[in-house]
């Protein structure tokens, strides 16, 4: 028998006694009737030749394969569990393979150009999107030809007279939830204050008003702003940024004679009734809010997924449903590994939701990523080990983190020779820059001179 040790881990969202080992893990057998049990259950699965009627692509932005492992241990250890054995609800679907992803003209891709990518079929340049890689950045003319444009399965699945909609924790006019429904050569035109020329539109503009994105049946997610005057100020106080018009009330009066409902609030939004055939859903200013730093308006991806199946699935001929969990990417662009692998988490729970509430005779679930980033896991720590800890001490006798970031902030210089000491780290406050660059990073600045 061995001996049961038991360590405390104390972090911000993390705090339990590190669990024993399981004993039967020291068991030959354990193992390899786990893997019997796994054969037998794919022996036993049938290929489900249906033709799907309803099709829900769940994406992860910059939801790498390093941010899947961390993942995994971060919700086990939530869960008062070591976290290595736990598995992510879209991990136990029957197929799994991998994308090459690249813009026609980067050897690493943006969201926009992944977007077309796998909305569309083509691929075209950085920062583009809906149109072919006959478009520069900024090319407003070539935008506007039509042999340059790229549909996207949202204007298929219209074109079949299914119902369409998306939610994002984003902009609603961000560069992946804008693959759905606009073409334009450059993602940051997302209002008429973004130096948009005269000729071309913003995407929001052809959010409310071009063919595709006005017959979306479901929209919901955060950037207000870019609806809204800058006269104007929304429901929370922030201001708005458009020069022309407020289309949030251009969109309301688009659809009167219709069932339609605009909310901007988690209790307005678990009040809209199932049978709405409209709905917009603009929940912040900006950008969703951080799960970690959400407040009692702020209904999660998971509650927003649940209505917005719950519309979609009132069609006659099925839908397309589009899900981002899109602050995955922007917490791992500052370095915020808490939140980038919360955020992970909650993308898992809405996937689960979808899960449950669908059936897959007729629904297709689809989870990708668009592009990675440069989170990586080092070292060997023990079962267990706080994900966001120290696996032990490098040659220096210094300890380095488990989770590292190859650029981002928090860069430190050495002093006298010597890296900084991660010990002396919090990493228990979750908007501190976390884990990051300590070591990579240290020795890549030192080789490139890097002030």
């Amino acid at each position: 028998m061995h001996p049961r040790t038991h360590h405390k881990i104390t972090t911000r969202s993390i705090d339990y006694e590190k669990p024993p080992v399981n004993e039967l893990e020291y068991h030959a057998d354990f193992w390899r009737n786990k893997a019997q049990d796994t054969l037998s259950q794919k022996l036993l699965e049938k290929h489900n030749t249906n033709i799907a009627k309803n099709v829900i692509m769940f994406l992860g932005d910059g939801m790498s394969i390093p941010t899947l492992k961390a993942s995994r241990v971060y919700l086990g250890q939530l869960r008062n569990q070591s976290g290595e054995e736990t598995v992510l609800s879209f991990e136990e679907f029957p197929y799994i393979g991998l994308s090459k992803t690249y813009c026609v003209d980067r050897q690493v891709p943006d969201s926009a150009c992944t977007a077309t990518a796998y909305l569309g079929g083509v691929k075209n340049n950085d920062a583009t999107i809906g149109v072919t890689a006959a478009v520069a950045l900024q090319d407003c003319d070539a935008s506007l030809l039509d042999e340059n444009r790229v549909m996207s399965i949202g204007k298929w699945s219209q074109d079949k007279g299914k119902r369409t909609g998306f939610v994002t924790t984003t902009r609603v006019t961000h560069a992946s939830p804008a693959g759905v429904y606009a073409h334009t050569a450059d993602r940051d035109w997302e209002s008429d204050a973004d130096d948009v020329p005269a000729n071309c539109k913003d995407i929001a503009y052809q959010l409310i008003y071009d063919d595709i994105g006005s017959k979306l049946n479901v929209i919901m997610g955060g950037g207000r702003r870019n609806f809204i005057p800058k006269t104007l100020t929304d429901e929370e106080g922030d201001a708005g940024k458009r020069k022309d018009e407020n289309l949030i009330q251009t969109w309301i009066k688009s659809k009167e004679g219709k069932n339609a409902r605009y909310v901007w609030n988690k209790q307005d939004l678990l009040n809209v009734s199932n049978d709405t055939e409209y709905l917009l859903g603009l929940f912040e200013s900006d950008h969703c809010k951080y799960h970690l730093d959400a407040e009692d308006n702020d209904p999660s991806l998971a509650e927003m997924t649940t209505k917005a199946i719950e519309i979609l699935s009132n069609g006659n001929n099925g839908y397309f449903l589009f899900v981002e969990g899109g602050r995955i990417d922007h917490a791992h662009h500052d370095t915020k590994a808490q939140k980038a692998l919360d955020e992970t988490v909650e993308f898992h729970k809405a996937i689960q939701t979808a899960v449950e509430m669908t059936d897959e005779e007729d629904t297709l679930i689809v989870v990708t990523s668009d592009h990675a980033h440069t989170m990586s896991i080092s070292g060997y720590g023990v079962r267990g080990n706080n994900i966001f800890g120290s696996p032990g001490n490098a040659d220096d006798a210094l300890p380095y983190s488990t989770l590292t970031y190859a650029n981002g902030p928090g860069y430190r210089k050495e002093v006298d020779g010597k890296r900084s000491d991660t010990s002396q780290d919090i990493t228990s406050k979750y908007n501190q820059d976390n884990n990051n660059l300590r070591f990579l990073t240290i020795c890549a600045a030192s080789v490139l001179n890097l002030k």
